[in-house]
């Protein structure tokens, strides 16, 4: 892992989810374009070494598949994308090690379906994989697993890296979503049709006048077009997260953008991270039971920012179980929720556990989800 201390934030986004799309990693080929992802790669690791935190979700698996095979171009039925995703995306993850490792950088393959996130448990290990991963300053590398991803799967399939980059940015309360093409933007008509094209720097609101502008779907090597970003652009700010689509071959575009440059077309975040963490986990999930609390364990959440650790745990109220949302209270207080967050136990293991050290989970319950029963960043003060 790199040696680099983590420094103090410079000025704009601090959690950035990066999407860089099939058509630009390419380069307008058929093959991945090496000086390209190089450069992408590059701005990556800067904004890492600043203290930043990036997750990287990436198209190109096909493509990559593609150019491995020597497979012609014309065939495009869903088994055969399959085999091409599925040799691409070894050789894809192989070319980002490569780049990320020549700067003492260390990443990590994560690959998620509607599936995953739809379910609590999958929702929860996504978001506890992925954050502790910025933790440790891994950069995740996500893409939707195509090779199981077929549309016949009801409701499975995500169906473009635009749409999954949003849930992404929504998974870990992202700052910023980068959604980088091959176009500079949002225009009044098709840049590549129409001379008289203009850039739109910035849409407050989605509504049906701008979704006429994307017009239907990219017909070229890639799954989305300006539709679907459009629809991740909504789906991202409607969670707290700024959205600029923007030229990925413009220079330091993506370092530019964390800092607060205006580039390509800016949707702004409709409700702070905050309000809509809370709306999530209030009416979101249903709150299944609560967690009985000591004092100290309540300054600990209440005045540091601290995870719930089971040696704070005094009772539990209700029956839920992993993933579940529930209250916490103080004991001997009127019952009040001072927060409410995402258990990683179960509640009869949390009474097994409750007033024990975390060392002696495992040794207790003869399994361990983590050090904490409700993890900060699972968590909001009421």
């Amino acid at each position: 892992m790199s040696p680099h201390r983590r420094t103090t934030t410079a000025a704009g986004y601090r959690r950035i989810v990066a999407k860089f799309g099939t058509n630009l990693l390419t380069a307008g080929t058929d093959a991945l374009d090496m000086e390209t992802m190089s450069a992408l790669v590059a701005q990556v690791v800067r904004l890492v070494d600043e203290g930043r935190e990036v997750v990287v979700v990436t198209s190109g698996a096909i493509a990559a598949g593609r150019q491995k095979l020597h497979a012609a171009a014309r065939r495009r039925d869903i088994p055969f994308r399959q085999v091409l995703a599925s040799v691409g995306q070894a050789q894809l993850m192989q070319m980002y090690d490569q780049l990320f490792s020549a700067s003492g950088h260390v990443v990590a393959q994560t690959l998620v379906s509607r599936r995953d996130l739809a379910d609590r448990i999958g929702y929860l290990n996504a978001r506890n994989t992925l954050l502790g991963l910025l933790e440790m300053r891994v950069v995740p590398i996500v893409n939707e697993n195509d090779v199981v991803a077929v549309d016949e799967i009801a409701g499975a399939r995500i169906g473009d890296n635009d749409n999954l980059s949003a849930l992404v940015a929504n998974l870990i309360d992202a700052d910023l979503l980068a959604l980088l093409t091959d176009t500079g933007g949002l225009y009044t008509a098709d840049p590549r049709r129409s001379k008289g094209a203009q850039l739109i720097p910035r849409v407050e609101r989605i509504t049906k006048e701008v979704e006429a502008l994307a017009g239907g779907p990219d017909s070229g090597r890639g799954t989305g077009g300006m539709v679907t970003k459009l629809q991740a652009a909504k789906l991202a700010t409607a969670h707290g997260a700024d959205v600029y689509i923007a030229s990925g071959h413009e220079p330091d575009v993506l370092e530019r953008l964390a800092r607060g440059e205006h580039l390509g077309t800016l949707f702004p975040a409709k409700a702070s991270r905050m309000e809509s963490r809370k709306r999530w986990l209030r009416a979101g999930l249903t709150t299944r039971g609560a967690i009985v609390v000591d004092a100290g364990a309540a300054r600990a959440l209440l005045e540091r920012n601290k995870s719930l650790l089971p040696a704070g745990v005094r009772d539990v109220q209700g029956s839920f179980k992993r993933g579940d949302t529930v209250n916490i209270v103080v004991a001997g207080a009127d019952g009040h929720a001072i927060a409410s967050g995402i258990t990683n136990y179960d509640a009869a293991d949390v009474l097994a556990i409750r007033g024990l050290r975390s060392d002696q989970i495992a040794a207790t319950l003869g399994h361990e989800y983590g050090a904490e029963v409700v993890h900060r960043n699972n968590l909001v003060l009421l």
